[in-house]
């Protein structure tokens, strides 16, 4: 999680966002003309269409309520209902209520279809218009105790535990019960927000606070009378809009809409909740709602198969608007055309992709989420990000999101803070509802509405955008309500399993990862855990909270901190605890640095070794200099060692893989505080919001050898899969001769972080016999190295125990190197990974 430097951009009032024109025929006329929304580079066409072919001034909602059968959604029978717009209760410690918000129409058959077989939400690549066949379900709880066997200390901790998980079974009882099950439940898309059918268009939102509600937006000429919706009881507006004349929609494609509300704090327009697109208009700060419905011929279709969740991830994290070489916002095209292929070469089997939900506010990193279901416009159209997705899988690589569901953006115009005009609509009312390092609003995740909008927002990236799992970002914040603001977390239970912790927020991400896992099997889920949360990636139905990884955010801390001291003072131990102290069977995603070290205000490992001399000095046809030479020395030595020992995954942050060498600073102005004080601006300059890949390219710059030694480290951890081996033995970690040695897998690692002193003839020790060879030499010329051993070299080992091992061989390490041997007999062969001369 990045905190952000500044404020949002939208200041937090309740004003409307567009004066009502007074009607006439001009401003009909003028409001058919087309608003293009243009992109940098390589533009595919982005118009927003903002006509209105039906102004309706004189029209009553068309909200349709009948009598009909319905399927009962846990029993094969027939229930007879009345309101075909019922809703779920508001907190999920009310009775819930059965939840039917479709309406239903009997086939010849006597087949029952529903609204949601027979039409689907607007953006749905899929138009089903047959009888669905039998939804997927999410197995049932387990008993959630086989964490006692893993963790016996966890028995001092029964009550709190299994409470937890008594409330968890409860929700999934009352899901199952009031709303058909998770898979049901987790589909709420599929009946709020837009929803087109054969006759029309239908829109639900839930907005208990709000008076009156009506559709507004291009169609209608932004009318507030001419399309008012209706609320049930439960706080649902609903309004059904029938096809025009002519069998059109009454809403045109790319047009822009809004629900305006009379609410407790004023009359307000606001970009609907379940939104699957959004739009900045040139020169206006708010964001517009926008009705994305593209015809079937202009919907992408996915070509490739999702890939299978491979073994051991090793994650290229990445931002789509950052990630060109010039100075601009980069598209879903560019980057599919041109980054996913890099990201490929460099040996990563995952991409992780930040700031996907639409944000307002670009430099808040996509942390300051507005619009959960949208993708960022910035970049392009919601079929670009699909075609850059499908093109990921058809090169082999799966596809993570960064997905924030933590916390939201305080805007009101174009956020969901005070939707409905009340301060506890998604978010805990006063002072809980509000992260003040973050500058923003927190979810309240013991009401039911907000349980079904985050359940089905994770779901809809999943089955809408072909998605193979997510990073969750600032979950220690959701689990305790002192959101690890202060609070240095030891590793005593008690600062797990108390009354700090937000037993809610625990059980949505128990339901999310249930739901994830048993409708995807394959999706991948990581959590951003600093606090080291016992039960983090185990199982639910074991009584985990059920991630499959935890980022192991200590590293990169620990690197900084060791980085600030002298060569001398760095301890082998120390480093060797911070990489290995993670809990038993649950497994951790390792990194050196990631985008949070990249940003303006810190500094990349490059450039706490080699600060201003990387400017100056990497070219490889002029001399170096001291600072240069060591800091490419370690920051290879830094980078392996964190892979080989740090986690069951690896993780890396676009360009770090070559020591980036400039920081990330997003476009600014100056901005005035409160207090009178002024942040300074960069004049809103995107020359260090990029990435400088063609720096890494240059087989003439010193980066390029950083870059190839990432790569064949990526491609040594394919071929051997170390990271998920379940055999891991330090034999030595000496702090006088500073040399660390592990085995890994069946590899065996060497490292040597002495300042000056090389070793000729140096034992270690090693689990099998037979003759090694180097498979992976951080001194290697292309790799930036002094070619100090000979990459041919055979190494014989000797019998008898050494350093705990049954076997050893004599090698020659040179100062700041880390070098890989393997067997050498391995019946699939074995060469030196890295590029050859």
């Amino acid at each position: 999680m990045v905190v952000v430097h500044g404020v949002s951009l939208t200041p937090g009032v309740l004003v409307s966002s567009f004066p009502l024109p007074p009607f006439s025929s001009s401003n009909a006329r003028s409001l058919n003309s087309t608003v293009s929304f243009f992109l940098n580079k390589r533009p595919l066409s982005r118009k927003i269409f903002a006509g209105n072919q039906s102004a309706k001034f004189n029209s009553k909602s068309q909200a349709v309520s009948k009598k009909v059968l319905v399927p009962d959604n846990v029993d094969d029978g027939a229930s007879l209902v009345t309101d075909d717009a019922l809703q779920g209760p508001s907190s999920v410690s009310q009775a819930p209520q059965i939840l039917n918000l479709e309406s239903q129409t009997m086939e010849e058959d006597g087949t029952v279809i529903t609204e949601d077989q027979a039409s689907v939400s607007v953006n749905s690549s899929r138009v089903v218009k047959e009888k669905e066949v039998k939804p997927r379900t999410v197995p049932p709880p387990g008993n959630g105790q086989i964490i006692y066997e893993i963790d016996p200390m966890l028995q001092s901790y029964k009550d709190h535990l299994d409470y937890r998980y008594k409330q968890y079974r409860r929700l999934r009882e009352e899901i199952d019960k009031y709303e058909g099950g998770l898979e049901a439940f987790s589909r709420g898309y599929e009946k709020l927000g837009f929803l087109r059918s054969d006759a029309g268009i239908t829109y639900r939102e839930w907005a208990p606070g709000a008076k009156s509600a009506s559709l507004i937006g291009d169609f209608n000429n932004w009318n507030p009378n001419a399309d008012i919706m209706t609320r049930n009881e439960f706080g649902v507006w609903e309004i059904f809009l029938p096809n025009n004349t002519d069998g059109s929609p009454a809403i045109p494609h790319g047009s822009r809409v809004k629900i305006r509300m009379d609410t407790p704090s004023g009359i307000k327009d606001s970009i609907p909740a379940w939104i699957k697109f959004s739009v900045q208009a040139p020169g206006e700060i708010p964001f517009n709602g926008i009705y994305y419905d593209p015809p079937e011929e202009e919907k992408y279709v996915f070509k490739h198969p999702q890939p299978k969740r491979p073994k051991s991830l090793r994650i290229y994290e990445s931002h789509v608007g950052m990630s060109s070489t010039e100075p601009m916002i980069n598209t879903y095209a560019n980057f599919r055309d041109d980054v996913l292929p890099r990201i490929k070469k460099l040996g990563y089997n995952a991409v992780q992709i930040m700031a996907i939900q639409e944000h307002s506010y670009y430099a808040s990193f996509g942390y300051h989420v507005t619009n959960f279901f949208a993708p960022s416009s910035r970049c392009g159209t919601p079929e670009d990000l699909k075609s850059l997705i499908d093109r990921a899988h058809e090169l082999g690589l799966i596809v993570l999101m960064d997905i924030v569901h933590s916390h939201a953006s305080k805007n009101t115009l174009d956020g969901l803070n005070m939707f409905d005009g009340t301060d506890a609509h998604y978010f805990h009312s006063g002072p809980r509802g509000y992260h003040w390092m973050w500058d923003s609003r927190l979810f309240n995740y013991g009401s039911w509405e907000v349980l079904r909008y985050l359940l089905s927002n994770a779901r809809w990236w999943l089955e809408e955008y072909k998605f193979d799992g997510f990073r969750f970002d600032g979950v220690t914040s959701m689990m305790y309500t002192h959101h690890g603001l202060s609070v240095g977390f030891t590793g005593n239970y008690t600062e797990y399993f108390g009354l700090e912790t937000d037993v809610d927020a625990v059980n949505y991400l128990m339901l999310v990862n249930d739901m994830i896992h048993g409708l995807y099997p394959e999706a991948v889920t990581v959590g951003e855990d600093v606090s080291g949360m016992p039960t983090f990636c185990i199982p639910v139905q074991d009584g985990g909270v059920g991630f499959d990884y935890r980022l192991h955010m200590a590293i990169a801390d620990k690197w900084i901190e060791i980085l600030k001291k002298r060569d001398e003072d760095w301890k082998m131990g120390d480093i060797i605890y911070t990489l290995t102290n993670r809990r038993w069977s649950e497994k951790c995603i390792a990194y050196a640095e990631s985008h949070d070290q990249a940003l303006v205000g810190d500094k990349t490992i490059a450039f706490w070794l080699m600060d201003k001399d990387m400017y100056d000095f990497m070219a490889v046809d002029r001399p170096s200099t001291p600072l240069v030479d060591r800091g490419i020395a370690l920051h290879k030595m830094i980078r392996l060692i964190t892979m080989g020992l740090g986690g069951e995954g690896y993780l890396n942050f676009m360009g770090n893989e070559f020591g980036h060498p400039e920081w990330i600073d997003f476009p600014r102005g100056e901005q005035r505080l409160s207090d009178g004080s002024v942040i300074p601006g960069n004049n809103f300059s995107y020359d260090k919001c990029r990435r400088r890949f063609d720096l890494g390219d240059a087989d003439y710059l010193r980066y390029h050898g950083l870059q190839e030694f990432d790569r064949a480290m990526q491609n040594l951890e394919e071929k051997y899969g170390f990271m998920t081996s379940e055999h891991l033995f330090i034999s030595r970690k000496d702090e006088g001769d500073r040399v660390i040695v592990f085995e890994r897998g069946d590899l065996v690692f060497v490292f040597n972080f002495h300042w000056t002193s090389s070793y000729f003839d140096y034992r270690i020790g090693c689990s099998k016999p037979g003759k090694y060879k180097i498979v992976l030499d951080s001194d290697d010329p292309l790799f930036g190295g002094f070619g100090r051993l000979d990459r041919t070299a055979e190494y014989f080992t000797f019998e008898g125990s050494y350093d705990g091992r049954p076997s050893s061989f004599m090698v020659y390490t040179p100062c700041r190197t880390a070098v890989v041997y393997a067997l050498a007999d391995r019946d699939d062969g074995l060469e030196t990974l890295g590029p050859k001369p």
